[in-house]
């Protein structure tokens, strides 16, 4: 998650990093939400590698939507910097789940 991390600090706007901890496969930004960066970013890594995959995200997420599509996509961690007023709803989504989250303090993300 951490090499994850250090990569979606270069990503533009809404990234997405998704990796097997070693090396990037999919990368989503520059789209109006994080949901579409992270189909973008899920889809491409799956085209790549069949392994065990995990994600980045340079800000928040306000909903639980990412979350969600992450389990439903197999993502086996995420990490991201939390600070949402909503962080309970992916702690939550995260629970149900059973996907570990990592909340760095650290956002990338500025607008």
């Amino acid at each position: 998650m951490l090499f994850s991390q250090r990569v979606v600090k270069y990503v533009k706007s809404n990234a997405i990093v998704v990796s097997n901890g070693i090396q990037a496969f999919g990368i989503g930004g520059g789209q109006v939400n994080r949901i579409w960066a992270t189909q973008q970013a899920i889809e491409r890594a799956k085209e790549k590698f069949s392994g065990d995959l995990v994600l980045a995200s340079d800000a928040f997420f306000p909903f639980r939507d990412v979350v969600d599509f992450c389990a439903q996509e197999g993502i086996k961690a995420i990490i991201q910097p939390g600070g949402s007023v909503k962080d309970q709803d992916s702690i939550e989504a995260a629970n149900e789940h059973n996907i570990p989250m990592m909340f760095t303090g650290v956002r990338h993300f500025f607008h």
